[in-house]
Formats: C-alpha cells, structure tokens, sequence
C-alpha cells in the first residue's frame, strides 16, 4: 500500500522503487531524501534545514536508525499495516509519518530506505504551521516517553 503526495514532489516512477524493496523482504520502504546526503529541489534553506532537522531530532528522540522519519513517500506491506490500530494514531500533522514509522519499528518490522530526490511543488502550498511543529516536537517527546512506561498504543 502506497502514500505518496499528489502533486508530483514524489516521482511516481519510484514507485517500482519502493514495491521491489517490499518485493525483497522490506515491510515498510521509505522513499528518502536523506539517506544519501540532501536530495532536495526547489526548497528554500530554511525548509530543508527545518524538515532535516526534525528527522534528526526524531531519530535523537527515538533512536530509530531512520534518516528521513517525516517522509511521506512509503510503502507498507498490508501484513504490516493489519498489526495497527489505526484508530490509535494519534497525531494529524506530518507528525502522523512519525508516528506510523515509530510504531513499525517497536513491532521489529523490517524498515528500509530507498533514495529518492524530491522536487517541490509546483502547484498548492505548504500546510506547514506552528501547531504542526508544536505537535512533532512535543508529540514525539509524549510518544517515546509512552512507549517507555508501555503505554502506547500500536
């Protein structure tokens, strides 16, 4: 099962990228633009340096071994999708692409990263906002401290 933006930033021709990554064993592939080094067109400093942060604020908090953890570019395996309660995602924002690789990751699924270069867009704007930072950076503080005590939800 795949996720994607619909404005052409993910190229759909990766899309073969990430099903052979499944295809090969992965259960949930990331199509990432920091895997190897900055794969960035078309945004400005600041968003790079804001969205490149977070992934390594998230993967400090985490300890996840995953270079681009706000990537929305993915694919699941329905067998790994089938162990969530979805109805238990807690977070709205971008933060949501957090939380569904942090609970792949605590149910030991196999979690690869394909490079991909990712253009912005051309069309539509950003829903990028104060609440939506506040909600990672906080968010992600309450998820892994919930997972510390058992108390989160998958």
């Amino acid at each position: 099962i795949f996720e994607m933006d619909a404005d052409f930033s993910h190229n759909p021709a990766d899309l073969f990228k990430l099903y052979t990554a499944c295809e090969l064993g992965a259960d949930l592939a990331i199509g990432s633009r920091y895997v190897k080094g900055v794969n960035v067109v078309n945004w400005p400093m600041s968003r790079i340096l804001l969205s490149y942060g977070a992934s390594k604020y998230v993967r400090w908090i985490t300890r996840m071994q995953i270079h681009d953890t706000t990537a929305g570019f993915v694919c699941y395996k329905a067998s790994l999708l089938r162990k969530f309660n979805l109805n238990k995602i807690k977070f709205v924002g971008y933060a949501f692409q957090i939380e569904m690789k942090f609970k792949a990751w605590l149910l030991k699924a196999q979690i690869v990263e394909v490079p991909v270069i990712f253009t912005d867009r051309s069309r539509g704007h950003s829903k990028m906002s104060g609440g939506i930072i506040s909600e990672a950076v906080f968010g992600v503080l309450k998820m892994k401290i919930s997972s510390l005590l058992g108390k989160l939800d998958i």
